[in-house]
């Protein structure tokens, strides 16, 4: 028997904003009402594509982060080819590299733009063995999320400037997944262990351990933001399951298969879009913070993205690192689990 949720879901009927599953990002996204410049990783395709391409048109600067230059460049003309007077800016950013996001925000900062919205759109999911980052992070969590992390924490006091000149508040959107849920353990210790090769590399549990932590940023932030006193919010969004290019490298019979018997559950990319784009720029999400979105509405996490103690401690060990990789110290990416005694377990 389907239960009242997944009833709502599948007929796309709409919640408490107006607006369900099936509504896309054009419908839920109004006028910008003024020059806004947002910042949005992951926007050469897929789901980041179509939150650029709608939040151009609707009057909006738009900063394309990308590794790939050239996938970029060919964004910004399809966009302009659709919206002629769009202003869509460039710009290299690798999120695996810490060393590329903080010269990535170098480069913005230099151009004395203002920053209305922040959109941590870019995702990757590692298939095959472990991977590291050239800052010796598994790739997942360092595209995920430390990349991302970093370059909020460099471009948050643009935003707050904005935001104190201009008396429009920021927004942060951090696009996480329902699959942060299926992460239950102690991620640190999981990451500890898999880095060092201590335990087999399991490719989805490093996505959800990824997505996991940027549910707990964002709860972290938000009271941080809060105590400031900052006009600025964050929130983060499930955008649903889409078969964008994240997915579609898993080819293969069992795959397929799959994909046919969920097709019913599957959103279009303008679908999967909406979440981001109206916890962006909606009227109704105006000073909400800290929440978590699905289907254009708030949702519930898993209980271990609620965990404030969980999501101090990530931002504690996520400040080490990139302090690490700042200053060239040899990166202990994470400290072995403490023992009830206070000493290092063993591993």
């Amino acid at each position: 028997m389907l239960l009242p949720g997944a009833v709502r879901y599948l007929l796309g009927s709409p919640g408490a904003t107006g607006f369900g599953s099936k509504s896309t990002a054009e419908e839920v996204t109004p006028g910008l009402g003024g020059a806004v410049t947002a910042i949005i990783t992951g926007a050469t395709s897929g789901i980041g594509a179509e939150t650029a391409r709608v939040l151009a048109m609707r009057g909006a600067r738009v900063v394309i982060p990308a590794r790939n230059v050239k996938a970029a460049e060919d964004m910004r003309a399809r966009i302009r080819q659709e919206c002629p007077d769009a202003d869509v800016l460039v710009l290299p950013l690798d999120l695996s590299s810490l060393a590329s996001v903080r010269d990535f925000a170098g480069r913005f900062l230099a151009l004395g733009l203002p920053l209305h919205l922040l959109i941590n759109n870019a995702g990757k999911f590692s298939h095959g063995q472990l991977a590291l980052s050239e800052d010796g992070v598994e790739m997942t969590f360092a595209t995920n999320y430390l990349g991302h992390f970093l370059l909020t924490k460099l471009l948050l006091g643009r935003m707050e400037e904005t935001a104190a000149a201009t008396g429009v508040q920021g927004r942060i959107v951090n696009v996480s997944s329902s699959v942060h849920g299926w992460f239950t353990g102690d991620w640190a210790d999981y990451l500890h262990l898999v880095t060092r090769r201590k335990i087999p590399y399991d490719a989805t549990q490093a996505y959800a351990v990824s997505k996991l932590a940027n549910v707990l940023h964002t709860r972290e932030l938000a009271a941080r933001l809060q105590e400031a006193g900052a006009n600025v919010t964050v929130n983060c969004v499930h955008p649903g399951i889409v078969r964008t290019r994240l997915n579609r490298d898993r080819e293969g019979v069992l795959t397929d298969l799959v994909f046919l018997l969920l097709s019913k559950l599957l959103k279009t990319i303008p679908q999967a879009a909406a979440t981001t784009c109206y916890v962006a720029t909606h009227p109704r999400v105006a000073g909400v913070s800290g929440r978590y979105f699905a289907d254009c509405n708030e949702a519930l996490p898993s209980p271990a993205a609620t965990n404030r103690h969980e999501a101090q401690r990530l931002w504690q060990i996520s400040e080490a690192m990139i302090d690490a990789q700042q200053h060239h110290h040899d990166l202990l990416l994470f400290p072995p689990p403490q023992t009830a005694g206070g000493s290092p377990r063993r591993t």
